[in-house]
């Protein structure tokens, strides 16, 4: 029969099976059809909770760590538990590999600092490089989401052979390489770290990690060192993959303890339970409290200041990929209301990149928003009535709007260029611009007003145009659109 403690553990695996697996998928699954059941495990995670000021989750993922400790890092961060799933297969091949190391304050402490430095200064996409849930979202989406869309376009091939339509295509593409290689140098850092060491990254670098480890040394319930059961054999400290317990000492560092529970199971005198700790076991100095208060504060004014503030035409012409425009301002979505608002509140979690249906969303290579999102319409353009993006934000930086309102938001404005203007360059006829505004924004007029057989060229009224992209999409000159959008600093409504 299964020992209590084992019972735990198995629990805790199947949570955090659980929660990886959906959290994972809500990045793969390009239907939209999971986000109206599991959109919520984005929005309880921790830092974009904390930016979104989300208060209600807040104060429950800091009375559940008073309660249970860092089960957060167990079984809700995707991150952690990536991190176990590479340290699990290190552990295969070398078993009791870890050992007790002291906590290396001064760094855990100093990034954390940085961290709050950075995010009070509005640069959430320079603090979003270590943030563990926007960490995970980049590694889900380039690099896991293209194997999980090959292995659909591959059902989606069979099928087609079998007459079912049962899936269907869709096409696997780069939305940024500086995404993709931090991304991918990312995953490579942390599982290094991970299948050597463990939960390194957790106890040293992570700055939720170090919030919560704050948090948890006062947790009432804890794994505690039975001392009249303990043989001092050290299988404990040896099986401790956040290198926290101290066994010759019979203590354990609670501030880096995840609750993994794994040295439960590896203790074959029953020498460790979890259970509700004693006052006998409070050991914790009043300099860690004043240490923990300070911190909380800090990030919480911290939270506070940022709130505030197919490639041929029927088979006979190749057809060239169009080129982006060089834009004077980015074009950031809508519902984000303005450039500083997205700077200051967005993770570059790439949640919504992922979401976007038309293939318009992508983040950003420039340095002032790294990884955050952009608009950009060679692919497709944002259709008024989709408002995917303000539906699967979880930090608010992309305010949730509806059908109405996004079709009444402004977050650009359409410019022609003459020069790449096909009725003028080829002589032909064209009008696509025109006959695509969702707005009515553009009308074609001629281009001598004297002369009633001269071509006939689009004329843009800024005051309807909302920037979506429809007229640069559509435009079929190439390799440059001969209309495209600027985009605006603050957003406005038409």
């Amino acid at each position: 029969m299964s020992k209590p403690h084992s019972l735990l553990r198995r629990m805790r695996i199947v949570l955090a099976s659980l929660f990886f697996v959906l959290i994972t998928l809500l990045f793969l699954d390009f239907t939209g059809t999971l986000q109206a059941w599991f959109g919520w495990m984005a929005k309880i995670q921790f830092l974009p909770a904390v930016l979104a000021l989300n208060v209600g989750v807040v104060i429950a993922l800091i009375l559940v760590t008073l309660l249970l400790g860092r089960v957060y890092c167990s079984i809700i961060c995707p991150l952690g538990v990536l991190q176990d799933i590479f340290a699990y297969f290190g552990r295969k091949q070398k078993k009791n590999r870890y050992s007790y190391s002291p906590a290396k304050k001064w760094l855990r402490y100093g990034v954390l600092a940085v961290f709050v430095v950075v995010l009070v200064a509005g640069l959430a996409s320079l603090a979003a490089l270590i943030a563990p849930y926007s960490a995970y979202g980049r590694i889900a989406q380039n690099l896991f989401a293209p194997l999980y869309q090959w292995g659909n376009n591959a059902l989606a091939y069979f099928a087609e052979r079998c007459d079912s339509y049962a899936f269907y295509r869709t096409e696997v593409w780069i939305r940024s390489v500086s995404t993709f290689v931090v991304a991918f140098l990312t995953l490579v850092i942390l599982g290094f770290m991970a299948w050597r060491n463990g939960r390194t990254y957790c106890n040293t670098i992570c700055p939720v990690g170090t919030i919560l480890g704050c948090l948890s040394r006062f947790s009432l319930l804890r794994p505690v060192i039975n001392t009249d059961k303990c043989n001092g054999c050290g299988r404990c400290s040896k099986n401790c993959k956040a290198a926290c317990i101290d066994s010759p000492n019979h203590s354990i560092d609670y501030s880096r303890c995840v609750t993994c529970l794994d040295c439960l199971d590896a203790c074959k005198q029953g020498a460790i339970e979890y259970r509700l700790r004693t006052s006998t076991q409070t050991t914790a100095p009043q300099n860690s409290r004043r240490r923990f208060l300070a911190v909380s504060a800090a990030f919480t004014t911290s939270a506070v200041l940022k709130a505030q503030h197919d490639k041929v035409d029927g088979g006979l012409a190749v057809i060239l990929d169009k080129e982006k425009p060089n834009r004077n301002t980015p074009i950031v979505p809508p519902g984000s209301q303005s450039l500083r608002h997205l700077s200051q509140h967005c993770t570059g979690c790439q949640l919504c990149v992922a979401a976007c249906p038309n293939g318009v969303l992508r983040p950003s290579s420039r340095l002032e928003n790294l990884l955050q999102p952009e608009c950009s319409y060679e692919r497709g353009y944002c259709r008024p009535e989709c408002t995917r993006c303000s539906e699967v934000c979880p930090t608010g930086a992309i305010q949730h709007i509806d059908r109405a309102e996004k079709s009444a938001i402004q977050v650009g404005h359409a410019v022609w260029v003459k020069a790449n203007c096909l009725p003028l360059t080829e002589g032909v006829h064209c009008g696509n611009c025109a006959r695509r505004c969702p707005t009515g924004a553009i009308k074609m007029v001629l281009s001598d007003p004297n002369n009633p057989e001269s071509a006939r060229i689009p004329s843009i009224n800024t005051e309807r145009c909302i920037g979506c992209g429809a007229c640069e999409n559509l435009c079929p000159a190439r390799p440059f659109s001969a209309i495209y959008v600027e985009g605006n600093d603050r957003h406005r409504l038409v």
